[in-house]
């Protein structure tokens, strides 16, 4: 028995170290708070950046450490139910504002409200803050957003001789119709449309056109109703695809660094894709290839388009919310949400960290989206209940269907609105 006393010693020590690691942040003897910080970033840059600013917290703040934990974009959703459920949630969490909403009222994140400073709180504006209200409270911190812009092949523009759109003077959607029509052929489409997840992308740019598709009764139900405004960005992609021939077919299916190869080869004029895009681009065009950032089209209500900011919010569970506010004002001071945006090739959500130099420069398109920041709005089924359902099970698959002919657009109302709002019931009751 003493001899095996040692190695038992040894492996009760170190399953009470994978306990520790696998629960949320605590205190540890000597009072020192650990915080568990599960981060998205996913990029080399984005990632070097936030692992610097976590690293310089804890120079800063010996007795409130943070623990820097590697997330998924593809999994964090059912991994964060996963880990609410079992009350193995990290402190602060990195997500997205349109996947908060069932978390929210389901009570796992911290109403930040009375937790966050007066300086970050009054830096946001409060069109941002509603993309992460949720009824009465306040559950993330919207800190970057990028809006939907044009990559276009600068050489095929020219060539065209099209009028170049600008954020003072952006093409209608009528007029993009028309461009891409012209800038097709000799086996050359105007633009791509990558359309493997076709609905947030068809929503967020219907707001352009005064589109909201989803309602408020007077009770505060939820309901869609599919009316004229919501059909113009549908019915310009469609016609784009079958009548015109100036979209290629091909890529509706796609995501977007799938078009990329086409795009650099001369395939596309235009690809719309998230700004995010550009480092992309950056690191993969060939040399010499000229390229820029055009606005999308403008409609009825001008510029604006719907955004998903990506959020920081603070688990309910979490025995030391107030020391995770305290880091996330640091993790979001202007000087720091700068160095955060320019490693994901995003736009911040603040004010002042707006107003950065590096964030107007012509260089890669960054003056572009930095004039749209004005324009962004929360997507127009951030609050809705039941979404993440109706839009992988019903919008989806009649969106794909619509843009590829098999069905039209009454068919596509009648999905649309009559199942929707069967799903939306549900969760409304």
């Amino acid at each position: 028995m003493r001899a095996r006393t040692p190695v038992l010693c040894a492996v009760l020590a170190l399953l009470g170290t994978l306990l520790t690691a696998c629960s949320g942040g605590g205190e540890a003897d000597d009072g020192r708070v650990t915080l568990r910080f599960q981060s998205l970033a996913w990029q080399q840059e984005s990632v070097a950046a936030t692992e610097e600013l976590v690293a310089e917290w804890n120079a800063a703040h010996p007795d409130v450490r943070v623990e820097y934990v590697q997330g998924s974009w593809d999994s964090v959703h059912d991994q964060l139910l996963t880990s609410f459920e079992g009350g193995e949630a990290p402190d602060v969490i990195h997500d997205a504002s349109d996947d908060l909403a069932d978390f929210a009222y389901g009570g796992y994140l911290a109403d930040l409200r009375g937790l966050l400073s007066e300086r970050l709180t009054a830096d946001i504006p409060e069109r941002t803050w509603r993309t992460a209200t949720f009824g009465d409270g306040v559950y993330g911190v919207p800190f970057l957003q990028e809006p939907r812009v044009l990559i276009a092949n600068t050489a095929l523009l020219r060539a065209a001789d099209v009028r170049v759109p600008t954020v003072a003077e952006p093409w209608t959607w009528e007029e993009f119709r028309r461009v891409t029509r012209r800038l097709s052929g000799d086996g050359v489409h105007g633009v791509a449309w990558p359309l493997k997840e076709p609905v947030s992308a068809t929503l967020n740019l219907s707001l352009s056109a005064g589109g909201r598709l989803f309602h408020r009764d007077a009770d505060g139900r939820a309901r869609i109703r599919f009316g004229p405004a919501d059909q113009v960005v549908p019915e310009t992609i469609r016609a784009q695809t079958g009548t015109d021939g100036s979209a290629s077919r091909t890529t509706l299916g796609s995501g977007g660094s799938d078009t990329l190869p086409g795009f650099f080869a001369g395939r596309y004029a235009m690809v719309p894709l998230g700004f995010s895009y550009r480092q992309q681009i950056v690191q993969q065009a060939p040399e010499g290839f000229e390229w820029q950032v055009l606005p999308a089209p403008a409609g009825a209500a001008g510029l604006s388009q719907g955004v998903s900011p990506q959020t920081l919010s603070i688990a309910e569970d979490s025995p030391h919310k107030e020391e995770a506010a305290a880091f996330l004002d640091f993790l979001l001071r202007p000087a720091n949400m700068v160095r955060l945006a320019l490693g994901d090739w995003m736009l911040p959500t603040g004010t002042e960290a707006l107003r950065d130099p590096a964030l107007h420069t012509d260089e890669d398109g960054w003056a572009t989206g930095t004039a749209l920041a004005g324009h962004l709005r929360p997507a127009p089924a951030q609050s809705v209940r039941g979404y993440p359902e109706w839009k992988d099970k019903i919008a989806t698959p009649a969106f794909q269907e619509y843009y590829s002919g098999a069905i039209g657009l009454g068919e596509l109302r009648r999905r649309l609105e009559d199942d929707g709002n069967l799903v939306l019931a549900r969760y409304q009751r």
